[in-house]
């Protein structure tokens, strides 16, 4: 008897088997670790999960559909727990690390962002040299400006090369805790710091929720204008046989997905529109290119 989805019962029992055929392929689980960082994340208010992270997780998640999928809020450190641990869970945009490749598997590269700055208020811009572009080696080895920073939080290779060769306790502070960006805008903002790195659409988000944006500018990193593949992040899994495969099911559907206009767009729409053309540039000569 063929059976008809146009009746109650119909509907249910249709519902039953397309439930069951979808819990056929998705007979494993996988947790994608989210920091609480807009616009990477958005966890709350109008925005609500259109954070360009948010987005390009959905999209792999609607692609993945081997996995059942779960999310969970966490900060970076307990990032390092769970991959330590070997638990089943990724994240989608993860700097790579010397120190997270001993327990992590990276795909190819999953964000290509703008390259962090320093964010500072305007009214400080002379103590920083009066100059737009400045060198974060020169900053801490001067030992006058304080630099707020989120522990365990990369920045890029030469970013974090600089910070660990120059920081101490006189000129560096790190943040460990909940809304690390936010935390650190308001430390800034109650003058406990000078400065604190983060991406241009990082800054002008918080800014303008915090409505300081016509008092805060970026500052770019010399550092930082070295090497375009500094700013390409990754989707990281523990380092495990579970994690490898994992990766190797998202670099498919990565190789597919990034060369779309969908996927660029989700990080687009944080974009200044005066930075779109060069991104693209960037986005087709870097970020494309790699492919393994």
């Amino acid at each position: 008897m063929r059976l008809s989805c146009r009746s109650f019962i119909g509907i249910l029992m249709c519902s039953a088997l397309l439930f069951a055929a979808n819990g056929s392929r998705a007979e494993d689980t996988l947790a994608w670790m989210e920091a609480v960082a807009p616009p990477f994340f958005i966890h709350d208010g109008g925005l609500k999960g259109q954070g360009y992270e948010d987005l390009i997780t959905a999209l792999l998640k609607s692609q993945l559909v081997q996995y059942q999928h779960t999310h969970m809020q966490a900060n970076i450190t307990r990032h390092y727990q769970q991959w330590k641990q070997g638990e089943k869970v990724c994240s989608v945009g993860m700097y790579k690390t010397p120190e997270r490749l001993e327990f992590t598997y990276y795909s190819i590269p999953s964000v290509f962002t703008l390259p962090p700055v320093l964010i500072i208020h305007k009214d400080r811009f002379q103590a920083f040299g009066g100059n737009k572009m400045v060198s974060l080696a020169k900053i801490l080895k001067d030992g006058n400006l304080v630099i707020g920073r989120s522990n365990n939080r990369s920045y890029g290779v030469e970013f974090d090369a600089a910070l660990k060769a120059h920081s101490n306790a006189k000129n560096t502070f790190a943040y460990e805790g909940p809304e690390l960006s936010l935390n650190l805008f308001k430390m800034l903002q109650a003058g406990r710091i000078d400065a604190l790195p983060g991406l241009p659409e990082e800054a002008m988000y918080l800014a303008e929720t915090m409505g300081i944006r016509d008092q805060i500018m970026t500052l770019s990193v010399e550092e930082n204008q070295v090497n375009p593949e500094a700013s390409l992040s990754y989707v990281a899994c523990s380092k495990n046989e579970w994690g490898k495969r994992a990766i190797e099911a998202i670099n498919k559907v990565l190789r597919e997905q990034r060369p779309t206009e969908q996927y660029r767009a989700a990080y687009e729409r944080w974009l200044d529109p005066s930075s779109i053309e060069g991104y693209r540039k960037l986005y087709q000569d870097v970020f494309l290119k790699i492919t393994e």
